[in-house]
């Protein structure tokens, strides 16, 4: 009985193993596969009130410092009707390898607010439980060289709920240039069969993609298999920019746990 025991986990983690061998990275535009190549991320050590000291190809986390959770909450009489607010907050600098810095101040709110039904008896409830509003807001200011006249904002703001008006919106801009941001999988041409795809994001001026992350590798095992593409086309500065605001979104998914939703 252990022997049949040991070979079939034996073939489960070979054909895990074959699984992420073949595994697909997320699909990203024609002209990322051409201007640029994937640059494989490391996180580094995630030090005692400091981010993760992430780095892919000439661009490196040097500093860091990383903010404490604080939850508030409140609810009416009989605990029918609560409003919940999570503040989390982190900054870093990153730097290139010609030793240009962008510093990064970065932000996310949860906000919830739910109804319960009221217990009138043991396992009799009046009304029904709903989620009226659960709002995600992440926003980060990115600053080149300390020059405050061209400061970048990247912001993801999601909502969902009965009362939600808003789908949600991504955006990386300094008032005049504007890159939007839409979600990437490598399951986006329907060839990748596994459950769980790779997950990521394609930043976007117009059609022209400048910047794409993966934040998931996908399958079983798709942790810390983060990749990074930039635009060759744009300058130094551009590119310190877009690798400031990958390392924000690496940042922030290292917290969350919605890849398998």
């Amino acid at each position: 009985m252990k022997t049949c025991k040991i070979k079939f986990l034996s073939l489960f983690i070979a054909m895990l193993l074959i699984i992420e061998v073949n595994a697909q990275n997320i699909v990203v535009s024609e002209n990322l596969n051409v201007n640029s190549g994937p640059l494989k991320v490391k996180m580094g050590a995630q030090g005692f009130g400091k981010i993760g000291k992430w780095k892919f190809g000439e661009y490196s986390v040097v500093s860091s410092k990383a903010g404490w959770t604080k939850t508030t909450s409140k609810s009416n009489l009989f605990n029918t009707k609560t409003e919940s607010k999570t503040t989390q907050k982190f900054s870093f600098i990153i730097c290139n390898k010609e030793s240009d810095s962008a510093f990064v101040n970065a932000a996310k709110n949860v906000e919830i607010e739910e109804v319960q039904g009221f217990e009138l008896f043991p396992n009799f409830y009046l009304g029904e439980n709903e989620v009226k509003l659960s709002a995600n807001n992440f926003t980060a200011s990115i600053i080149i060289n300390g020059d405050t006249t061209d400061t970048w904002i990247l912001l993801m703001n999601s909502e969902w709920g009965s009362e939600s008006e808003n789908t949600g919106e991504a955006i990386l801009t300094n008032g005049i240039t504007k890159y939007l941001i839409f979600s990437a999988s490598s399951n986006s041409n329907g060839t990748d069969k596994r459950n769980i795809p790779a997950k990521g994001y394609e930043f976007r001026e117009k059609e022209y993609a400048v910047l794409a992350l993966q934040y998931y590798g996908g399958g079983a095992l798709g942790y810390n298999k983060n990749l990074v593409w930039i635009d060759n086309n744009q300058n130094q500065k551009a590119k310190l920019i877009l690798a400031a605001a990958a390392t924000a979104i690496l940042q922030l998914k290292t917290d969350e746990v919605d890849v398998f939703e």
